[in-house]
């Protein structure tokens, strides 16, 4: 037990670079420690390029630290020295398959400690003490050991590459300067690793500010992501309230509508009831008054038959009954159509003041933007579902596909009067308002079609504004038989592209980007439109000749 504690003792304070005892042990800022010569050697082997590195943990220090002497190891080395234990080798001391073996040692090699970049040779700390001893190889290089010393020979020559070719970009040697590479420019290796490294040093500054900016962005959006949060929060907690007085409201005025729908019920089952008791009262009194006309009619003495008739009582008025019908109370029916009407009001005002929610949303400015899509799946991954508003068609455009698609007519349909409905011009919009980013197509059918978006309030206009694009309302591409043109603004533009029965729309609202596709095995681009949408838009078609077509897909 003992003789591992030693064992393990001295393993703490033995050199990683020579694998001895420490001699004349220096600890460096990382908090590793080495002999004095060892560390001194590695660093004057890093002097060219001004930083430092630790052989064990490879932590880099500039400038060059102040080495220290450590007493407390050199009192521990001295007191290990004394008990006469000396640095065998052990077990991990000698090469395996994955070490670079020393060159020189016989039988089972020990792992190397150095590579000469001169002898293109590896050496184990035994081996080693030549070129620290010897001036004969003061001069020599150096390095970690290394197994691919040989890919530093020239295998035209078979001499050490100690140059570089800045024209071929490659590792030579001095033969090969007045050989194939003569009049090239040629540096030292030296020379070029110098400048490769003050570049791979302001390459790593850049990556090291990238890496701080990104960093920096990151806790902003940390940040961000806290505010949104508790934002979110607060506001789910505040529109819970809102929403639960608002559906206590429509609960109370239900009740209250309840309350006094049965309260005139019971005035009117109270006056039916009163009506029906006099009704049954007046059979009664008939039927009493049958029954002695009945009998006087039986008596066979006309004198007597006589004599009595005058004393039977004259009928009473008859109670009228002309008002009785079977059908429902009109009161009844009144208050329903009432509701009915409120809660269509109440449906739109939902539904404009929904999209005015959805529109004044805060968005989440993130710092990379997503690409726009190029290929038909990824706009497809936009996709709408978009149906036709029959409130805003026309009344010569008969809605169908459950209110996907639109077809002119010579007819006119039943649609009932209001006051979003296009009454000089072909169109319809949509029921759905679009914002964020949104895809859909249009098949179209016949000689032209126009394919647009617009804001809902193209209909305050004249009549004359409301034809889509050309007003600032609204954007439209119109697809002819043979040709497109885009207008805005009264303004048309000719566009050239290939024909197509569907044309693909991508909406970017926030951005403020419209882009007309003409969709078929691939997509081709249109006409783009980059402005600013200053309220949600709804999608557009526009049918002029009979018979023409258009259905909205995704």
């Amino acid at each position: 037990m003992a003789q591992k504690g030693v064992q393990l003792g001295r393993e703490t304070i033995s050199c990683s670079i020579c694998l001895d005892l420490l001699k004349d042990p220096v600890t460096i800022p990382c908090g590793h420690s080495f002999c004095m010569s060892c560390i001194k050697g590695h660093w004057d082997e890093e002097d060219q390029w001004k930083i430092y590195s630790c052989p064990q943990c490879r932590q880099t220090f500039a400038p060059r630290p102040v080495l220290v002497k450590n007493t407390m190891f050199a009192a521990l080395v001295e007191q290990l020295r004394k008990t006469g234990l000396q640095a065998a080798p052990a077990d991990h001391c000698y090469a395996g398959p994955e070490d670079v073996a020393c060159d020189v040692c016989t039988g089972r090699k020990l792992k190397a400690l150095k590579s000469c970049l001169v002898c293109l040779a590896s050496y184990c700390e035994n081996h080693l003490q030549f070129h620290y001893e010897s001036t004969t190889f003061k001069k020599h290089k150096l390095v970690d050991p290394s197994k691919k010393l040989q890919e530093n020979i020239c295998s035209r020559h078979d001499e050490v590459m100690k140059m570089f070719c800045r024209t071929d970009q490659q590792s030579i040697c001095y033969l090969c300067t007045v050989d194939e590479h003569k009049g090239h420019d040629t540096v030292s290796a030296a020379a070029e690793r110098a400048e490769r490294q003050r570049e791979l040093e302001v390459s790593r500054q850049n990556i090291q500010q990238r890496i701080q900016d990104r960093e920096k962005d990151v806790r902003l959006l940390q940040q961000k992501m806290k505010a949104i949060n508790r934002s979110a929060d607060k506001a789910v907690e505040d529109n819970e309230k809102i929403f639960t007085e608002l559906i206590h409201l429509i609960q109370k005025r239900s009740s209250d509508v309840k309350q006094q729908i049965r309260s005139q019920q019971g005035t009117e089952v109270s006056r039916v009831k009163e009506l029906q008791e006099k009704l049954e009262q007046e059979i009664t009194e008939l039927k009493k008054k049958d029954a002695e006309l009945k009998q006087l009619s039986h008596i066979e003495d006309h004198v007597q038959f006589l004599h009595n008739y005058p004393s039977l009582s004259q009928l009473s008025a008859s109670t009228d009954s002309s008002s009785i019908n079977i059908r429902p109370v009109r009161y009844f029916e009144d208050v329903t159509a009432a509701v009915s009407e409120l809660r269509d009001q109440l449906q739109d005002i939902l539904m404009e003041k929904w999209t005015n929610i959805s529109l004044t949303g805060t968005e989440v400015d993130v710092l990379l933007s997503e690409p726009e899509p190029k290929t038909r799946a990824e706009f497809l991954k936009y996709s709408r579902e978009i149906t036709l508003d029959p409130n805003t068609a026309h009344i010569k455009l008969l809605l169908s596909e459950r209110n996907r698609k639109a077809e002119r007519t010579r007819q006119q349909q039943s649609y009932s009067h209001h006051p979003d409905r296009f009454t000089d011009w072909y169109q319809v919009l949509s029921r759905e308002s679009l914002t964020g980013r949104c895809y859909w197509e249009v098949e179209w059918r016949g000689r032209e079609v126009y394919v647009a978006v617009a804001y809902k309030n193209i209909r305050a206009g004249n009549l004359d504004e409301c034809v889509f694009g050309y007003n600032d309302k609204s954007w439209m591409l119109d697809c002819n038989t043979d040709s497109y043109r885009f207008c805005f603004n009264s303004i048309s533009t000719p566009v050239s592209g290939p024909g197509s029965s569907r044309v693909g729309v991508y909406l970017d609202h926030r951005a403020g980007i419209l882009s007309f596709y003409s969709v078929s095995e691939t997509m081709t681009l249109l006409h783009r439109v980059q402005t600013t949408f200053t309220q949600p838009l709804y999608a557009g078609l526009s049918l002029y000749h009979y018979g023409d077509t258009a259905e909205l897909s995704s």
